[in-house]
């Protein structure tokens, strides 16, 4: 009998130190756990943390990034251009007076330019009695007056009527989050970044239109229609150039992720016109009243660029900690985090235990 004691009370010391010990897998609610008060620290998993407490000295500045300085350069380098013929494009030549040498498109003839004069890889097209010209790189006034110049060598009144019937050199792409990504051509109208997001189709419902990344022999330039508007500036003075390709980005990219005690628990996303910490309290449906502690409201701001995690905290318990909240910009990818009240995080332990102390009691009866 004293052995069967024993052998029960071991079972149950064992049961409670396996419970107890392993509390923080059961806890349903994330632990902020012991954070300094402020400056950095290095946290297990090797992470360089920055702990900041919320305060006007602290709220991050608006200041004109590299990326807005690059924005201006584009803009500033984006001016409108006329129309420079590119390869692969077609061009109508008439020369008034002399039918045999053009014909137009609509008479009975087996010449080979009734269709057009098509420019070459080279950027040269093939004319009669002159051979090759350079085409590619002038505009039609350009080449116009080049084609006269060296056709008064053998016509007495060479008036060269020069138009692009087809363009086909200069072209753009548009992909993402568009109706109808794809292939776009640049036409003797300059295009720009407004416009080409129209010829595809514009943004679903599911596109960011302050979201667009618009890549340039190479480099990514990362743009919004309302971040421009913000800037002073427009898409309308972007102008697309011969092989740029635009992308529009998901909503789904632009979030502020939501966890912990809140009484709704949900990504929160980003509109254009920005989103501030008192908002994202509110799309969240407030703090929970009956778990959150109100004292420990969390930001953890991660920027793989930097070797350090920024992590905002803020008491939410005093009315006029809602000025900061309204005046803190979020950013994509934050996370918001608030703790759960010792008392919560004890009741949590106790529930865990209940349906081991049930057991416990079921043995000791036996």
């Amino acid at each position: 009998m004293r052995r069967k004691s024993y052998s029960l009370l071991s079972m149950v010391g064992v049961l409670l130190v396996s419970m107890i010990s392993g509390c923080a897998s059961i806890n349903s609610g994330l632990q902020a756990g012991e954070l300094p008060p402020s400056g950095a620290f290095v946290a297990e998993n090797g992470i360089t943390f920055n702990v900041q407490p919320l305060n006007v000295q602290t709220l991050p500045a608006k200041t004109t990034t590299v990326v807005d300085r690059d924005l201006y350069s584009l803009v500033k380098s984006s001016g409108r251009v006329d129309y420079r013929i590119s390869e692969g494009d077609i061009l109508s030549i008439v020369l008034t007076g002399y039918p045999d040498i053009t014909p137009s498109a609509a008479a009975s003839s087996s010449n080979p330019y009734t269709s057009g004069f098509p420019v070459d890889q080279q950027g040269f097209i093939q004319f009669p009695l002159i051979g090759r010209i350079k085409a590619s790189g002038l505009s039609v006034p350009q080449f116009t007056a080049t084609l006269q110049s060296k056709l008064q060598r053998y016509l007495k009144y060479s008036d060269p009527q020069v138009k692009i019937v087809n363009y086909r050199g200069s072209k753009f792409f548009v992909d993402g989050e568009v109706n109808q990504s794809g292939e776009f051509a640049i036409a003797d109208v300059p295009v720009s970044l407004y416009s080409a997001i129209s010829m595809a189709g514009g943004a679903t419902e599911t596109g960011d239109s302050n979201n667009i990344v618009l890549n340039r022999q190479g480099k990514n330039y990362n743009l919004g229609l309302q971040s421009l508007r913000q800037m002073g500036l427009s898409a309308n003075q972007i102008y697309l150039q011969d092989g740029d390709s635009i992308h529009v980005n998901s909503q789904s990219r632009n979030k502020v992720y939501v966890l912990g005690e809140f009484g709704r628990i949900a990504p929160v996303a980003i509109p254009e016109q920005g989103l501030n910490l008192a908002h994202v309290l509110g799309e969240s449906s407030g703090l929970n009243a009956n778990t959150a502690n109100a004292a420990k409201v969390y930001v953890v701001r991660d920027n793989p660029e930097y070797k350090y995690t920024n992590i905002y905290y803020v008491d939410m318990q005093t009315i006029t900690s809602l000025a900061l909240a309204n005046r803190f910009e979020m950013q994509p990818n934050d996370i918001l985090y608030v703790d759960p009240t010792g008392l919560t995080r004890w009741n949590r332990i106790i529930s865990a235990l209940l349906p081991s102390t049930s057991a416990i009691n079921t043995l000791s009866g036996l």
